[in-house]
């Protein structure tokens, strides 16, 4: 059984051989939509400017430019590497480098400042395993395109070695990666947008919370106080060490969202690798969480009939449509902080104070 999963995990997973390389067509902005997404790096450089899996102490700093193409289905992401079609695969037309966070917090400052005054919050996303750089930067233009999101996406992107055989570099990458996400994530407070709102995936919730415990440790209450808002996406996480970490914090920032999936084959392995039963992301009882504050999104009836099934929050165009039709984004996203159980329409569970949501298709019908 792990060699049939690990078997999909490596057709499903591995891309092109060459995933660091990217080559800027500044002509292709008049063909698609273009976002900005700021980055902070804690990746090391190659030989062609841009970063792989190498691992630097100095945050680097940079925004990028994607032109988000025409010729696409909601949720899908391609990629041409060296050979780009703009008409049909997402492509960097343009490259900001910042000699230093104070020039980084300037810029994203001054952006923020050019918004409307209900549209200055920042969406500050995490990508997961074998990611590359790219992978990252280019999902984190993908949600702000699909799911309409106000304000400006800042993309943190720490060290993964993009290979699906490198799972345990990749958890010494997270760790390693801490430092550097807190001295992100206080520098965007320092940009003074209205609110951020964390959203983390797959491996990269892991070093959410770990970084926000650790900010916790020296400045008690600061994610309370700081955050509005926190969404873990098929998180790779042990359910005791969520438990240990959310306890360390004074409160956890609402809305938390989770979203789970007993369908997700990536999490499955992760959770025979890892010598436990599950994972948080495919937990599917609220009891487990019954102490914590917290909403369980369960998008199982959601994932694909091939494929890991490990993003379907946003690869999946019925789910996307769903969630946006729905209001879920303003609510989740947006300024109405009252009760967590109208983030979206389905089965309500309730257990002391976690909720489940159970979305269905049938939604769409309704």
């Amino acid at each position: 059984m792990v060699r049939r999963a690990l078997i999909i995990c490596l057709i499903f997973l591995a891309a092109c051989s060459d995933r660091e390389a990217i080559v800027i067509q500044p002509g292709a902005r008049e063909t698609g939509q273009v976002y900005t997404a700021f980055v902070a790096t804690s990746r090391g450089r190659n030989d062609a400017g841009w970063y792989g899996e190498a691992r630097e102490r100095e945050l680097d700093y940079l925004s990028v430019d994607v032109s988000v193409p025409p010729q696409r289905q909601v949720g899908q992401i391609k990629i041409g590497m060296r050979s780009v079609n703009p008409e049909k695969h997402f492509t960097v037309v343009g490259k900001q480098d910042y000699g230093s966070a104070t020039a980084f917090t300037g810029a994203l400052r001054k952006t923020l400042a050019k918004q409307p005054k209900g549209d200055r919050d920042v969406l500050v996303y995490v990508h997961g395993y074998n990611n590359s750089f790219s992978d990252g930067v280019f999902r984190t233009v993908q949600m702000k395109h699909d799911f309409d999101l106000p304000g400006v996406v800042v993309h943190y992107s720490w060290p993964s070695a993009a290979n699906p055989l490198a799972y345990t570099h990749d958890r010494d990458s997270v760790l390693y990666a801490r430092d550097g996400f807190e001295i992100l994530l206080r520098q965007v407070r320092v940009a003074q947008p209205g609110r951020i709102i964390l959203v983390g995936h797959s491996l990269g919730t892991m070093l959410v919370m770990e970084t926000l415990r650790q900010i916790e440790i020296a400045t008690p209450g600061w994610s309370r106080r700081t955050l509005g808002g926190v969404v873990l996406v098929s998180p790779d996480l042990d359910i005791d060490l969520f438990k240990t970490q959310a306890d360390r914090l004074a409160g956890l920032p609402q809305p938390f969202a989770i979203f789970v999936s007993s369908r997700d084959r990536a999490l499955q392995l992760s959770a025979r690798l890892n010598g436990s039963r599950r994972r948080l992301g495919n937990l599917t009882d609220p009891e487990e969480l019954a102490e914590y504050p917290v909403t369980l999104i369960d998008v199982s009836q959601f994932a694909k009939a091939t494929g890991t099934r490990h993003f379907t929050v946003g690869t999946s165009p019925l789910l996307i449509a769903l969630l946006s039709n729905s209001a879920a984004v303003n609510e989740a996203f947006g300024r109405d902080r009252a009760g967590r159980s109208g983030l979206l329409p389905g089965t309500v569970i309730t257990a002391q104070n976690a909720t489940q949501l159970i979305l269905s298709p049938l939604l769409l019908l309704n």
